[in-house]
């Protein structure tokens, strides 16, 4: 009877060099893995903001307080008052910006590094415009209309609070992409992608994309219910 090797079990450290010295797990590259792992984690918060609005509204909606997103975020041109005017805007500069961060990895996959650094330039230009519409927006109901986190003059001081969270957070990741993106394209320039695979934009995208699609429920259940 043919003996069986006698197994030995590793160490800590063993372990912990084998899985490093690994690039993919279960045939996804490891950068991809956790960048969909931090996906995950931050849709529970984003979807956690979205509830807590959603059981705000309704508890203001017995009084019948909540104010109406169209009046509130109405911007005036030629005298007369168009809701959801920059809101409309902006939705269409960040959800623009998914399809440039699109064609810049279908270029990261043919290896043309300028167009790649191109379309990522692109579009953390539009991110940036977003962001910079958004301080406007944020301007406009803290020094005109008197909205703070606690209160706003229109009704439910939910509102204020739900409103500021939301779009708060939301603006913080895409200022946290546009930073990414700037770093990928520079990485891009300089060839550092040339030493392997370029799937390191294709991760940047993942991260670009999750935030547009954020941005679609926020306009659509903020703003337009």
């Amino acid at each position: 009877m043919e003996r069986q090797p006698k197994r030995t079990l590793k160490s800590p450290s063993q372990l912990v060099s084998d899985w490093a010295s690994d690039l993919s797990a279960f045939k996804v590259v490891w950068g991809k893995a956790m960048m969909w792992i931090f996906l995950l984690s931050d849709t529970f918060i984003f979807g956690s903001f979205i509830a807590s609005y959603a059981s705000a509204r309704l508890a203001a909606s017995a009084t019948n307080s909540w104010p109406d997103p169209a009046k509130v975020f109405a911007l005036e041109v030629g005298g007369h008052e168009v809701p959801l005017l920059l809101i409309a805007v902006m939705t269409v500069v960040l959800i623009s910006s998914s399809g440039t961060m699109a064609i810049g990895v279908y270029h990261a996959y043919g290896r043309n590094k300028r167009m790649t650094a191109l379309f990522l330039v692109i579009t953390a230009l539009l991110g940036l415009t977003f962001v910079s519409m958004q301080a406007f927006e944020w301007t406009h109901l803290i020094r005109d209309l008197g909205f703070r986190p606690w209160t706003n003059p229109m009704g439910a001081p939910q509102f204020g609070s739900s409103f500021f969270m939301l779009t708060g957070f939301h603006g913080l990741h895409v200022t946290i992409g546009v930073i990414y993106l700037t770093v990928v394209a520079v990485r891009v320039l300089k060839g550092v992608y040339d030493r392997g695979s370029y799937v390191g934009v294709e991760i940047c995208g993942l991260y670009w994309h999750f935030v547009d699609l954020v941005w679609v429920f926020i306009f659509a259940f903020f703003y337009l219910f």
